[in-house]
């Protein structure tokens, strides 16, 4: 028995049309223009006929290709080795940087004292689905950038300093979370993903167009 459209949950909905939006993008059947005038509608609809009507004149839907091509983008990057070495950035007066393709222990410390730390989780690879942050920031700054698919648990104490958590989830089932624990005083720590979804959907979008582009060739 098929369950009504209204009675269906709005944010699978929504994942549908995006995926068929793309889909039918990569597949030239709408513009680029097209494309990000839907895209823009579908993440900010409210319901679900108008999401719905996004669509309703486009015939292709998202294969079993598609789906594993999607899996490969938006999943984490997960690693079999594990190990309880952890990962402590100190930075006193100066910079401090952790980023690019580097596996991630169960334990990260990160102290700060009137300097900058960058934490990046962009192009991580995790080893646990449960990771920890011992924050303890004095007059300094963190930064820590975080992909879609990471749960993020803020716990840092505030003392006339500033916490903010900008990140945003997708497929919350398979991605770990990391907690943020510890202190911030008179200082900031910033939460937050280096691409919007929108960009991250559109870049998506257009690997697969020059993917397929490329087999027609052949």
């Amino acid at each position: 028995m098929t369950v009504k459209l209204e009675d269906r949950p709005i944010e699978q909905v929504r994942e549908q049309v995006i995926d068929q939006l793309i889909y039918n993008y990569s597949h030239a059947v709408i513009s680029a223009e097209a494309f990000e005038r839907r895209l823009d509608q579908a993440m900010e609809a409210t319901n679900n006929q108008t999401l719905i009507d996004l669509v309703s004149d486009l015939e292709l839907k998202a294969d079993s290709s598609y789906q594993s091509e999607k899996r490969a983008q938006f999943s984490p990057n997960y690693s079999n080795n594990t190990s309880d070495e952890g990962l402590h950035l100190r930075s006193i007066l100066g910079s401090n940087e952790r980023s690019g393709q580097w596996v991630v222990p169960k334990v990260i410390h990160l102290t700060n004292l009137l300097g900058s730390i960058e934490l990046d989780f962009t192009d991580a690879i995790f080893q646990h689905q449960h990771i920890t942050i011992h924050v303890n920031c004095l007059l300094g700054s963190d930064e820590i950038y975080v992909p879609e698919h990471v749960n993020v648990v803020s716990k840092i104490f505030s003392v006339v300093g500033s916490v903010e958590n900008k990140s945003v989830s997708l497929n919350k089932h398979q991605g770990p979370t990391i907690t943020i624990e510890g202190k911030v005083v008179l200082g900031s720590v910033e939460i937050k993903i280096k691409r919007t979804i929108k960009e991250k959907f559109v870049s998506f979008a257009n690997s697969l167009k020059t993917s397929w582009q490329g087999k027609d060739k052949y």
